[in-house]
């Protein structure tokens, strides 16, 4: 870790790196309109994973005083990790012939047909406690109207994946045990909110002739306004909506697995403990004698003792965790990864055939609709994992490593 303090900035920035030039020039200069914000508590932190994103850096985190900041959390309000393990052995599974392939060809091509995919969505509305809650309290959200449709429409995605860097894992830990690992947030709902509040906060700023500069992107709604109440209240809808939405996808992928390794070996499924996380969020905390707002934007909250899921990428490997609760990061770490390559810049540079001949290399079975992009998401599109977990042993102590078997992407 080092410290940038120079005339660029208000607060320090503390970087999770070995040096400044390992941060792109992009990402550099959104850290410092960060430290620039008259109302931040401390420190701007940069997560070992950190890469531009839009107004503050994706693997960022920041305390806020009295104020919260849509594009501090992002589009994607509540996108995070699901995870749950299992008494059985890849070994005792990997071979196995369904009539549909091997077992996790079986398992894929199932999940692939039972959960919608990137902008699919189910033809009926589906069960969600969460938008029932969100409907006895109407009240609660009817100050933006044109965002109420969002209530409805959320009945038919939730329980859907998504597109992009989501993902819904089957992976081999350290021990040789089949795992599930699910990436996905709250889908358009999130983007709605967060397009919404930071078009208002905007006006607002140019209102208050706020010394926040609107090219930063970082417009900014006290808290104590009822527009920052009304922000703070479809945030966490849509946090809860995440949360329920990886929760029914699990619940899916384990009744998938367990029917088909129950139906073709006999062996009886047992899950484990299961972990469902955010990395895109802000909270009220404690930290360094203030009641602040940490905006953990790619970023995860790993307080002492707390348990969390670090992904890499497809074919990589990927990490269950225990927080250290560092004081400095806010009790944060790394959400996954990240970038080395944007989404364009992976499709020029690595071929399909690249891609998908390191996949099968590595025994790797794809579930996805159409290969054309699949270099955005590859391995080789994102930093080494493990030199991402080498720069974070301040903040968490590795439980499981876990290796890609199979994976279905949007």
């Amino acid at each position: 870790m080092f410290v940038i303090c120079n005339d660029k900035t208000r607060v320090p920035v503390k970087v999770w790196l070995e040096k400044e030039g390992q941060l792109e020039s992009n990402c550099l200069e959104q850290a410092y309109h960060l430290s620039q914000l008259p109302f931040l508590h401390k420190w701007v932190c940069l997560m070992p994973d950190t890469h531009a994103g839009k107004g503050m850096p994706i693997g960022g985190v920041i305390a806020a005083k009295d104020v919260i900041i849509p594009n501090a959390v992002g589009v994607d309000i509540g996108c995070g990790m699901d995870f749950i393990p299992t008494n059985i052995r890849v070994e005792e599974i990997r071979e196995v012939q369904t009539g549909n392939g091997t077992m996790i060809q079986a398992m894929i091509g199932n999940i692939m047909r039972e959960i919608p995919l990137n902008m699919e969505r189910y033809r009926e509305p589906q069960e969600s406690r969460v938008l029932d809650l969100a409907k006895q309290e109407l009240e609660k959200y009817e100050a933006d109207a044109e965002l109420l449709p969002l209530i409805e429409d959320g009945y038919y995605q939730v329980g859907s994946l998504g597109g992009g860097n989501h993902f819904i894992e089957l992976q081999e830990d350290q021990d040789g045990y089949l795992c599930i690992m699910i990436h996905s947030g709250s889908r358009h709902l999130g983007k709605s909110v967060c397009d919404h509040f930071h078009k208002k906060a905007r006006e607002l700023n140019r209102k208050w002739y706020s010394e926040v500069k609107e090219e930063y992107q970082l417009a900014f709604l006290p808290v104590q306004t009822e527009e920052g109440q009304q922000y703070i209240r479809w945030m966490n809808l849509s946090m809860d909506y995440a949360f329920e939405n990886r929760a029914r996808m699990l619940e899916k992928t384990c009744r998938i697995v367990s029917e088909l390794i129950e139906k073709h070996t006999g062996l009886t499924v047992e899950f484990g403990e299961e972990i469902n996380c955010h990395h895109n969020y802000a909270a009220l905390e404690h930290h360094y004698h203030a009641n602040v707002w940490v905006h953990r934007k790619g970023a995860t909250r790993v307080r002492k003792g707390e348990m969390a899921v670090i992904p890499g990428a497809m074919g990589s490997y990927s990490y269950v965790v225990e927080g250290k609760g560092n004081p400095d990061t806010f009790c944060s770490s790394s959400h996954g990864a990240g970038r080395n390559y944007s989404r364009s810049g992976a499709v020029r540079e690595f071929s399909v055939e690249k891609v998908m001949v390191d996949l099968k290399e590595q025994g790797v079975v794809l579930g996805k609709r159409k290969k054309n992009d699949v270099a955005e998401e590859c391995r080789f599109a994102y930093k080494d994992i493990d030199q991402v977990m080498a720069q974070q042993i301040d903040m968490v102590t590795p439980v499981r490593k876990l290796k890609t078997v199979g994976v279905v992407k949007g």
